[in-house]
């Protein structure tokens, strides 16, 4: 047994977390070659079943859907669903309750959210700063946003951000992790630095949240937003979530005015009057089904702290930085993902020429983790069921299709 194999069992046995991976549906030893048994480090794209899930959609199914039908927008809380799961998530990042509400995509949120701060900025603001790194989806709305409310869009990294503030900077959106790297933004810095400069800060949780502390209260976060399917494990498709700071929310003018968001809902009245508080980012009905799973997902949150789940993704990411230095040939792949703490998500982004190939080939071996075009292996580390025997593991087995 080697030396790695054994710190792992340590690591393993040591793990206050461990009984989390218990709540989760995952591949089993016989269900893979003996070597990597359903090693999934995929989980910064989609995250894995929560065993209480399948029940709980079955009873929204049969017996809400079923038997109660139209009565279970009262008697089994549909109808505040957007703002009660909203309140789960709320201390995942950092935020009090009352300042999040669940719905839409991220995508249309992100649109939400940027319009929103634009409004609030006022006339005499004509730029946008958007991250020149960021996930395809938010250079294109940021893009559509600065069209339609006449301000200039200018891309702009993370570390170029402070020094391109002005007067003329209504809002800026950046990433809180980059997706392909894995790097970590200082969000409190990059947030106070907007904040001098006297316009809003919209941040992208996405690769974050779930993973590592946001802090969206104490850093005073103007507008947030996040999906649930990655290290939340809401589920395929399952709704996003906005964030308004409650300072902010009788200012937040939402692009997309909908019946849900109306002070009077069932009004319906022909002049719109927003509601108060977070259901102010509502917008038409809420997905019920996608909703109510995210709602049961989120139940294996219960009693973990967000500290445990950082230090162990530290740890996880650590260890399998020092498995792939000695397993894998010096000099076959490069790491993109910054080595310091306080620059790293929960991911681990390898360089490889050959990468699609070698991904496909890990998969095929039972290591599941994704490719990013041209040249980029992705490892997403869950500290909620990805175990250090794990790692190791899917080292060995890269190392080996590497050779």
């Amino acid at each position: 047994m080697s030396e790695l194999v054994m710190r792992a069992e340590k690591l393993d046995a040591a793990d206050e977390l461990r009984g989390k991976r218990d709540g989760f549906v995952l591949d089993t030893a016989s269900d893979h070659a003996a070597d990597a048994a359903g090693v999934y480090l995929d989980g910064n794209s989609l995250g894995a079943l929560p065993a209480v899930v399948p029940g709980r959609v079955e009873d929204v199914v049969r017996r809400q859907w079923g038997e109660l039908r139209i009565r279970s927008w009262e008697e089994s809380g549909w109808w505040t669903a957007p703002e009660r799961i909203g309140d789960r998530i709320a201390p995942l990042v950092g935020a009090a309750a009352g300042q999040i509400v669940v719905g839409d995509s991220t995508s249309v949120n992100v649109f939400k959210a940027l319009v929103g701060a634009v409004r609030m900025a006022g006339d005499g603001r004509d730029e946008l700063l958007v991250d020149a790194t960021t996930f395809p989806t938010d250079g294109y709305i940021a893009e559509s946003a600065a069209r339609m409310t006449g301000r200039t869009l200018r891309p702009v990294t993370p570390a170029e951000v402070p020094g391109a503030l002005s007067g003329r900077t209504a809002a800026v959106l950046l990433n809180h992790v980059d997706y392909r790297t894995g790097r970590l933004h200082d969000l409190p810095a990059l947030t106070a630095a907007v904040h001098e400069a006297g316009a809003l800060a919209v941040w992208d949780l996405c690769h974050s949240a779930g993973a590592l502390p946001v802090e969206l209260d104490e850093h005073g976060v103007d507008l947030a937003v996040g999906c649930t399917y990655k290290y939340l494990n809401g589920g395929p498709g399952s709704p996003a979530y906005l964030y308004v700071r409650r300072e902010l929310q009788d200012r937040f003018d939402s692009p997309l005015p909908g019946w849900n968001s109306h002070a009077e809902p069932f009004g319906m009245r022909g002049a719109y009057e927003p509601a108060s508080g977070a259901p102010r980012g509502r917008v038409g009905t809420p997905d019920i089904l996608s909703m109510l799973a995210l709602e049961a997902a989120l139940e294996v949150w219960d009693g973990v702290p967000v500290e445990a789940v950082r230090a162990k993704s530290l740890a996880l990411t650590d260890f399998f930085l020092q498995c792939v230095a000695e397993y894998v040939p010096e000099g076959r792949v490069e790491c993109l993902t910054p080595v310091a703490h306080a620059e790293r998500g929960s991911q681990i982004a390898l360089r490889c020429d050959d990468a699609g190939e070698v991904m496909k080939r890990l998969i095929e071996r039972g290591v599941v983790g994704d490719f990013r075009a041209p040249d980029v292996l992705r490892f997403g580390f869950t500290p909620l069921y990805v175990g250090f025997a794990d790692v190791e593991r899917a080292a060995r087995v890269l190392a080996e299709t590497l050779g």
